[in-house]
């Protein structure tokens, strides 16, 4: 085999990190949406519960694994924040529709970028592969 032209070994090796730096970016995507789709599953049954609750009474988590019984008047009316910091008055069933919806859009948008990341990372093996090859090429070379 000939020797490999540095120039595209450089080449090869800046696409190879190019194409991880994309696929660490798309991963913590899909870390956020994920996130966002749990968020919106737990909302679902926690207004699930809110509707079964006889007294209205219901644990009311704070944060550091912290919660407090609290007493919901009007389980029935809810605020739903629907994005832009715009906040809209929902019945319960209402706002679990749309969380509903909500969390079937964000898993189709996993399903998305799962497969881009798929794709970048089979284009980073047929790149590590041909350096791979290059390297191996040049340390076959006589006289090196």
């Amino acid at each position: 085999m000939s020797e490999a032209d540095p120039r595209e070994l450089q080449s090869l090796q800046y696409y190879l990190n190019e194409y991880g730096q994309q696929a660490e970016i798309f991963a913590r995507q899909l870390e956020m949406l994920e996130q966002q789709r749990v968020e919106s599953i737990a909302a679902i049954e926690t207004l699930q519960a809110l509707g079964s609750a006889q007294d209205g009474t219901v644990l009311l988590p704070l944060g550091g694994g912290v919660s407090v019984r609290a007493t919901i008047p009007d389980p029935e009316h809810v605020l739903v924040a629907i994005g832009a910091d715009v906040t809209v008055g929902r019945d319960n069933a209402g706002a679990v529709s749309y969380l509903e919806d909500r969390a079937r859009e964000l898993e189709a948008s996993e399903k998305k970028i799962s497969e881009m990341i798929e794709n970048i990372r089979a284009q980073m093996n047929d790149i590590a592969a041909r350096l791979d090859a290059a390297y191996r090429g040049q340390q076959q070379v006589p006289g090196r």
